[in-house]
């Protein structure tokens, strides 16, 4: 679906691009500065529109609720983890994360009323992961690790908007979604599922399990 909307988005802008490239390359310029800007502004549009393409292309729809990403940590130094992140495509994504806990965040764009109805599912996007201490003193004054698994494409950020116009489009509705913060420990390896209810974080092996019972 969300492959679909973006696929759609592109279309867009290439017959914006083609309608500017006819109309720049007009013989007849009888307005021709009017129609020369005209046609630079579409032009314009049709990257926007590309933009935005490349940006709903990175969500995935969420079906039922199923693994998106799993976790592996391998302990470097004290309050220091190198994490392997793999997802649900089977990409491998490696970072340093300092602290004693760590969190996964998702982007989530759910759909409502009327399109919800017709069976269009919501959409997610991983985005960020991050650690954190325990200690307070330590989290005000010690290195916070956070990556960013996406980037949007030239700032043109499709969740953002939808979130600053929620109360004018509410069909479609931006939220977040977080993994509870979870002990991190040498070995240990977690699975995170997602549904429509937001993600859920699960111990896979010994080494997690016994590292989330210390810690509860």
């Amino acid at each position: 679906m969300y492959s679909a909307i973006a696929a759609l988005a592109a279309l867009l802008g290439l017959l914006v691009a083609y309608s500017a490239a006819k109309l720049l390359w007009k013989d007849s310029w009888v307005l021709g500065w009017l129609r020369g800007m005209f046609g630079l502004a579409l032009l314009a549009l049709a990257v926007v529109f590309v933009f935005i393409a490349m940006d709903i292309f990175s969500y995935r729809q969420i079906q039922s609720e199923h693994n998106v990403a799993t976790l592996s940590f391998d302990k470097k130094a004290d309050q220091v983890f190198n994490v392997l992140v793999v997802d649900a495509q089977g990409v491998e994504h490696n970072y340093i994360i300092k602290g004693d806990q760590w969190q996964l965040d998702a982007r989530i764009i759910k759909w409502t009323g009327a399109l919800a109805n017709v069976g269009i599912k919501p959409g997610y996007r991983l985005d960020r992961l991050s650690g954190r201490y325990y200690s307070l003193e330590k989290e005000r004054e010690e290195e916070r690790t956070v990556y960013s698994f996406n980037e949007s494409p030239a700032g043109i950020d499709v969740w953002a908007w939808l979130r600053e116009v929620k109360e004018q489009l509410p069909i479609v509705d931006a939220v977040y979604g977080s993994a509870t913060y979870l002990p991190m420990a040498d070995d240990a390896v977690f699975e995170i599922s997602l549904s429509v209810a937001g993600l859920v974080a699960r111990p896979l092996n010994e080494e997690a399990r016994a590292a989330v019972g210390d810690w509860q």
